[in-house]
């Protein structure tokens, strides 16, 4: 080998070398480069997330500021709703006491007048007693002087004149008590009437023949309907009601005139709705249920109208007839609620008269306890009342006031007057029996046109459901005292040509307005 090649060998070595170094720098450097651009991406993607977890959390934060703004907003809602309840209960508190205020001074003025009219008549009977001294007095002497007659045979004589004379005033003056007594018997009934009805203040609620159930969506109304009908047929052959699917969205009606089977139907698809398995075998197993805690919501109700109007000792099947009075209805007034208002006012009307509240208000309670069996056995519901009262152990007097409280009543006892009162008020109460549409409309038309036609009246509008009229004059035609009298005037017209019940409150309003412009 010579030089040369050695030479070149090394060159060739060292090249290698060399080139081998810079390859292992470059790769070197271009790892480093890629290492850099990932961190870059990972330090990027750490940015970007962040970001994105900061947007979210605002977001969040919004969406609970929100939630907890409408929350608030519902509670101040609910605050305005209980404040201006209590305001309405206190107004009505108010106008009770009013009215008690002006009991009292009525009543204050029928005792001053009875013990004006007492001394009157003492200082008249002592005058009238004084006159007869003279009188007598006189014949005496007369008699003696004229006919010579003995004191036996005057006195003989003259108290015949005087058995004459008082026989034909007794007769004017017993005319005359049996009158007032006849005014004052009125009077007085009025004013336990009026006494009893105002401690005793009910609200009324007008019942339905129909019940709705909210449905999810209108694919349920297929599923509840069922393969040609089986589902819808299944339910309503165990509930004994009947179920109207229209075209309304997102709900199915139950129709019903008995009031527990509508109750149990309306209960029982609410419960197949949220259950989702509908079929025929699964209904009737919910019905079955679902009938089962009617029957214990019935006895609930039974117990509770007992305790509310405080008596005790009904047999337990009286108590179960009491919570099927819930579900009834009387011209749309419910059964119970009813016969709990003729309880109170009944047993305030016995007390009023010196009976036995408690007695009168177990009559009141149970007067219609046969509208909860009447489908059951035939005859009207005083008969079956006073069967079933009979049976279970009943005093008599009860039992006399279910069987006569209507129009065929016979008087064997007082009680059952009380009753017939009481159930009377509670029937006729503004509000308790709902009064068709045409009615209510013709009376608020009437008010307003009968208003209308006094001169100076602008417009009139009845509100209150007919209780109180709003009549507008106007200022130019009228001043404050015409418009008194226009007041006035249209208050005496209603009394004259209207039958209402309760009052009419009319309230005219004269208003005068000035502008001017100040340049």
């Amino acid at each position: 080998m010579t030089g040369q090649e050695v030479i070149i060998i090394v060159a060739t070595g060292v090249a290698a070398a060399a080139l081998t170094f810079i390859s292992v720098k470059l790769l070197d450097h271009l790892r480093r480069r890629d290492a850099e651009s990932e961190a870059g991406q990972i330090v990027k993607r750490a940015e970007q997330d962040v970001e994105s977890r900061r947007r979210e959390a605002e977001l969040e934060i919004k969406e609970t500021i929100i939630q907890q703004k409408a929350e608030g907003e519902k509670e101040l809602r609910r605050i305005r709703k209980e404040l201006h309840e209590r305001e309405r209960l206190l107004d009505k508190r108010q106008d009770t006491l009013e009215q008690q205020a002006e009991q009292l001074l009525k009543q204050e003025k029928i005792v001053e007048n009875t013990q004006r009219k007492l001394t009157e008549r003492i200082q008249d009977t002592n005058r009238r007693k004084d006159e007869l001294s003279k009188l007598l007095d006189l014949q005496r002497q007369t008699l003696h002087e004229l006919s010579g007659l003995n004191r036996a045979e005057a006195t003989k004589r003259l108290l015949e004149i005087l058995d004459t004379q008082l026989q034909q005033e007794t007769g004017s003056v017993i005319l005359k008590h049996e009158r007032q007594i006849a005014e004052t018997c009125d009077e007085k009934a009025r004013e336990m009437l009026l006494t009893s009805l105002q401690r005793y203040a009910a609200p009324h609620t007008a019942e339905t023949t129909t019940s709705t159930v909210d449905i999810p969506n209108d694919e349920m109304k297929g599923r509840i309907i069922g393969r040609e009908g089986r589902n819808i047929r299944a339910f309503e052959k165990a509930t004994g009601v009947d179920v109207i699917i229209d075209d309304t969205p997102g709900v199915v009606i139950v129709s019903a005139f008995d009031m527990i089977r509508r109750e149990v139907a309306r209960l029982a698809l609410n419960k197949l709705i949220a259950d989702g398995r509908i079929h025929p075998s699964r209904i009737e197993e919910i019905v079955a249920a679902t009938q089962e805690e009617m029957e214990r919501h019935v006895e609930k109700a039974g117990r509770q109208a007992q305790q509310e109007v405080d008596i005790s000792g009904l047999h337990e099947r009286i108590i179960h007839l009491l919570g099927r009075l819930h579900f009834r209805s009387s011209y749309s007034q419910n059964v119970l609620r009813h016969s709990i208002e003729v309880a109170f006012v009944a047993g305030m009307l016995a007390e009023e008269i010196g009976l036995d509240g408690r007695l009168g208000r177990r009559c009141g309670l149970l007067h219609d306890i046969g509208k909860a069996a009447d489908h059951e056995a035939e005859g009207g519901h005083p008969k079956i009342g006073a069967d079933l009262l009979k049976r279970y152990g009943e005093p008599p007097e009860v039992i006399n006031a279910a069987a006569h409280h209507h129009d065929d009543m016979r008087v064997e006892n007082p009680y059952t007057v009380v009753v017939a009162t009481a159930d009377a008020c509670s029937a006729s109460r503004p509000g308790a029996r709902r009064e068709t549409l045409e009615r209510y409309v013709k009376r608020m038309t009437e008010l307003e046109t009968m208003a209308s036609s006094f001169a100076g009246v602008n417009q009139a509008f009845a509100i209150q459901a007919g209780r109180e009229l709003r009549v507008i004059v106007n200022a130019k035609e009228t001043t404050d005292e015409t418009a008194a009298k226009v007041c006035h005037d249209i208050a005496k017209a209603f009394e004259e040509r209207l039958t209402y019940p309760g009052e009419i409150k009319v309230t005219v309003l004269r208003e005068t307005r000035h502008v001017e412009m100040a340049r």
